[in-house]
């Protein structure tokens, strides 16, 4: 089979690789149909995480049709369309019993990290029963790529860990991906104001479309400032960092009111200052968090109704054998106005 295949920093290709089989009894191996790029996949590219080793198949995100499971696979059988989460679940484990898949004791972020992800015609995937998602009959499938990754880890790390209520001020620092996954799932809490900070002009302008309020382009260094003039100089009750670098996470302290929770969504590779000498007078909370994607389901149901629209998000479609070309569309997302790519295998 064809697959996107790591091959040590700044390489990539797409070359043969075996068909994988099953393993285990708890295994299925899927046929992907549709599958996407995560701002992670770049940052393994570029040589920061260094678990990916030379040879891995990269992709955490997909949907596909069920080709083989394992003798202990109950939920699913051959021919089932499925949803792909990113996260690899025991269900078992005291972890997955507390809802945290995320840190299983055998899966959590695995696919395309410590083992064969979904950049590939087929993958297979552990503890299917509780790793993968039926898909409804007669939904949008590229819709539900989102559900992979983007949108629950937005929901979950950003809009539940951030404590998003009616009548909040929130601030999203970053609109890729994961930003506007929190941009469309903190308008379920109807919050007064949101908003978007990016360096991208195209990414703001598409924000306003998805829900955000105001808008600020950070380039120009005075993005806290703008900030505090919009909520008349008492910041914000929820800022969600959705970049992970140092200049975001400060924005993020300097922006949020007393009482206010700051929520860490961003993947951070080098350490940052915390000024707790200023802010442990104000009563703040700050979270971080890789995604369990234990609220797939409910999303699932939000974009069966349309509530979410998430397909809005796909800006590029590509065919399987297109998978370069949409590596360098989405790594120069800013050039190519790119959001979310799709790469097709039907």
């Amino acid at each position: 089979m064809k697959a996107l295949t790591y091959l040590g920093p700044g390489k990539i290709d797409l070359i043969e690789k075996p068909r994988p089989k099953i393993e285990k009894p708890t295994d299925a191996v899927v046929r992907i149909t549709k599958t996407t790029i995560c701002g992670t996949d770049l940052n393994i590219l570029r040589g920061n995480v260094p678990a990916v080793t030379p040879g891995r198949i990269l992709g955490h995100e997909g949907v596909g049709v069920v080709e083989e499971v394992g003798e202990g696979v109950r939920n699913f059988k051959k021919g089932d369309r499925v949803i792909i989460s990113c996260i690899t679940s025991c269900g078992k484990c005291d972890n997955c019993k507390k809802g945290l898949y995320a840190h299983c004791e055998d899966g959590g972020w695995i696919l395309g990290h410590l083992i064969d992800g979904t950049q590939a015609e087929y993958v297979r995937i552990p503890h299917a029963d509780n790793s993968l998602h039926h898909i409804p009959e007669g939904t949008d499938e590229e819709a539900l790529v989102m559900l992979s990754d983007i949108l629950p880890t937005g929901y979950e790390i950003g809009v539940l860990y951030g404590q998003v209520q009616p009548g909040d001020t929130v601030a999203i620092i970053g609109a890729g991906p994961v930003g506007m996954g929190a941009l469309l799932t903190a308008q379920f809490y109807s919050p007064a104001e949101i908003i978007m900070v990016d360096l991208d002009d195209s990414r703001l302008e598409a924000s306003l479309k998805f829900g955000a309020t105001k808008t600020v382009n950070s380039g120009d260094g005075k993005a806290v400032e703008k900030i505090m003039e919009i909520t008349g100089g008492k910041g914000v009750d929820v800022a969600i960092e959705a970049v992970g670098i140092e200049a975001t996470f400060e924005m993020c302290e300097r922006i949020i009111k007393p009482g206010g929770n700051i929520a860490v969504v961003g993947v951070h590779g080098k350490p940052v200052d915390f000024h707790l000498e200023q802010l442990w007078i104000s009563n703040i909370t700050l979270t971080t968090g890789l995604v369990n994607t234990n609220t797939t389901p409910l999303l699932l149901k939000t974009v069966q109704s349309k509530k979410l629209q998430p397909e809005k998000l796909i800006t590029h479609r590509f065919k399987f054998d297109q998978f370069l070309e949409a590596y360098d569309v989405f790594g120069n997302a800013a050039e190519n106005k790119a959001m979310k790519v799709i790469i097709s295998n039907e």
